[in-house]
């Protein structure tokens, strides 16, 4: 249940203004998340965001790219790793025997070996690469072993990674072109950004993919620039050695890794398999080849993946190889917050325009907007992903949709309460409480729907109101009418009663139950009426008329309570000969002129107040004469009158 104040609130702002504050506050939450849970919710991002990818992965196999795995089989067959320099330098043979264009080593040598000579000479004697490692992990500390060699010309190092401590190769290997395998680890322990450029001492180093690259045009220049354009890249790199190929790059400088391929995809050939001569010459002619190790106990990088839990670092290189040939390495525009932006605008559109519909159609649609409008950034995301190269992202969106129709709903669900509460307090203008809450709550039917009840009856008349009503402005008489009505229905619910109906210049009320204490209740409400009504009405009447006066007559007795009528048009009613009785008794009061008369079933319960016998009557339209009771003149008296000071009237109409 919302709080009264935010449901006064509501009340007091205009509908639109309410939409608009509350899209404008869910969007307000939506930033605070991101900004409170960043690493949460990017997890949350990369990993659904990854469906783009796995809904329609490419099978096709790759030819271009190859994998030499140094796996268990080939543990097994070769002996354990490390394997000498010299089954290296055979395995570097006869891949270049088997027509392999260029070997990219994802393996550091960093201490120098026996039969380096035999191994560094095969690997000059083809076009080879070994990896290299700058430790982004451990920046504060400054361990540095080997060699690194190789780093790019025309980069400045301003905004890119630094790195401290690294891992080299030996110094027989600086002939050998380099490139970095380092890897940005996010807290769920996924890789999917490569630097593209580690910074050491000043020198920028590339990552292995871009040195293949590199190697296979003979370059060793690169220029780190701003991206161009609204769907370009933070930053974008390129090469004076290799036109038409410009690289995407984050703010970070760090390379996205594309899972578009499956990993069947991506061609495994076990090394032990290329020692062996088991391999076809055609298999592996003009192709790039990763050699790394995959064999369980023996990788320091395995990472899950979108694909598997356990995936060793070899498998991202490929991807990442295989992405730069294609020139469809995956990033993020720079511009991605304000095309985000306009999605979700959007999103607020649909949500306002269901909002702002009528009866059901706006809570529905709202409640489904808040579900589907999720889903919905979520496939506009992987259809973008899947059909280009471009990470838009989807949970900002996603999120301030959610938000912002459960907000939305809240409004609606406030709306509703509001007006309900509203048609209830004008029902309860008209009709007894009770009556008027099952109404708003319970559907309309053709039946009768009333119950028989005992009751205590009070009606009570402004004699003369017609007459008096002819000689005067109808805005008087609509004034001294509606003071009457205010005020009897005061003193009546102040003595526990309500009013049960106004007509014409009459009330009628009722207490529940037939006993004394309704009874006493009906009397001391008379009693009331008479001192507050009887002071305020006009004593000098135009000539001709009688004065203005108040009749009272009280009884009780069982009634039928209840409505009837068809279901467009229903009345509450209250059926019953006590009903009748209390009426004919009120008229009697002008006949008696006696203010308040009581009808004998009330006044057995009233003995103990010294009400008087009048007399047995024959009421109009019934058969039975019943007798009437006054009360006494002391309790009717003013407190003047009680004192001894209490002025004398004559009053027509009186029985001599």
């Amino acid at each position: 249940m919302l709080p009264l104040s935010v449901t006064a609130l509501i009340a007091r702002l205009q509908p639109w203004q309410a939409r608009a504050a509350l899209l404008l506050l869910a969007a307000v939450l939506t930033m605070a998340v991101r900004a409170l849970f960043p690493a949460a919710t990017s997890n949350v991002e990369e990993r659904l965001g990854n469906w783009g990818w796995l809904w329609s992965p490419v099978t096709v196999t790759e030819e271009r790219v190859a994998i030499i795995a140094i796996d268990d089989k080939s543990i097994e067959e070769v002996g354990a790793w490390p394997w000498p320099r010299e089954t290296m330098a055979q395995l570097t043979t006869r891949l270049q025997a088997l027509g392999v264009q260029q070997q990219i080593y994802d393996i550091v040598f960093a201490e120098a070996k026996t039969g380096d000579e035999v191994f560094i000479a095969a690997l000059q004697n083809t076009s080879a690469i070994v990896a290299q490692v700058p430790d982004l992990v451990n920046a504060e500390q400054q361990l540095q072993t080997g060699v690194l060699t190789h780093p790019l010309s025309g980069v400045a190092c301003r905004n890119l990674p630094q790195a401290t401590s690294f891992v080299g190769n030996a110094a027989g290997f600086s002939s050998i072109p380099k490139g970095h395998i380092s890897q940005r680890v996010a807290e769920d322990g996924a890789v999917r950004d490569v630097p593209a450029l580690v910074c050491v001492q000043g020198q920028a180093y590339p990552a292995l993919a871009i040195s293949a690259l590199l190697n296979n045009a003979a370059a060793n220049a690169a220029v780190l620039s701003p991206g161009q354009g609204l769907l370009a890249a933070a930053q974008e790199l390129s090469f004076p050695q290799y036109p038409g190929l410009r690289v995407p790059v984050d703010q970070q400088g760090n390379l996205r890794v594309s899972f578009k391929q499956a990993p069947s995809a991506l061609r495994a050939i076990s090394a032990s398999d290329v020692l062996n001569g088991r391999v076809d010459a055609q298999l592996l002619a003009n192709t790039w080849v990763l050699v790394g190790y995959t064999a369980f106990g023996t990788v320091d990088d395995v990472v899950p993946t979108p694909y598997s839990g356990a995936t060793p670092g070899v498998e991202l290189h490929a991807r990442t190889i295989v992405s730069l040939l294609d020139n469809q390495v995956p990033y993020t525009p720079k511009h991605a917050a304000w095309l985000l932006l306009l999605v979700g605008l959007g999103f607020a559109a649909v949500l306002w325009l269901l909002a702002q519909a009528r009866d059901k159609f706006a809570s529905y649609g709202v409640v489904i907007a808040a579900l589907v409008l999720p889903l919905a950034a979520l496939f506009l995301h992987a259809q973008v992903l899947s059909s280009s190269t471009l990470w838009l992202g989807w949970l900002s969106p996603a999120l301030f949709s959610f938000i912002a129709g459960g907000f939305l709903l809240l409004l609606e669900y406030a709306n509703v309460r509001l007006e309900r509460s509203r048609v209830l307090s004008n029902l309860s203008s008209y009709l007894p409480a009770e009556v008027a809450q099952e109404i708003a709550y319970s559907l309309p039917n053709s039946s009768i729907n009333a119950q028989r009840k005992n009751v205590t009856l009070l009606s009570a008349d402004l004699r003369n109101f017609s007459a008096y009503g002819e000689s005067r402005p109808p805005e008087e008489s609509a004034a001294l009418l509606h003071f009457f009505f205010t005020k009897s229905t005061d003193i009546i619910e102040q003595h526990q009663g309500r009013v049960h109906e106004f007509k014409g210049d009459s009330l009628l009320a009722v207490w529940d139950g037939s006993d004394s204490k309704a009874a006493a209740q009906a009397m001391q409400a008379a009693i009331a009426l008479q001192q507050s009504i009887a002071e305020v009405l006009p004593q000098q009447p135009p000539a001709g008329l009688e004065p203005l006066a108040l009749g009272i007559g009280i009884e009780q007795g069982p009634v039928l309570i209840g409505s009837i009528g068809p279901a467009h048009r229903r009345t509450h009613t209250l059926l019953g000969e006590t009903v009748t009785i209390a009426l004919r008794i009120q008229e009697m009061t002008a006949e008696l002129a006696a203010p308040v008369l009581i009808g004998e079933c009330a006044a057995r319960q009233l003995a103990e107040q010294g009400v008087i016998s009048q007399g047995s009557y024959l009421l109009a339209g019934l058969r039975n004469p019943h007798i009437l009771y006054a009360l006494p003149f002391s309790a009717l008296a003013p407190s003047s009158a009680k004192s001894g000071t209490a002025p004398l009237k004559l009053l027509r109409g009186g029985r001599n």
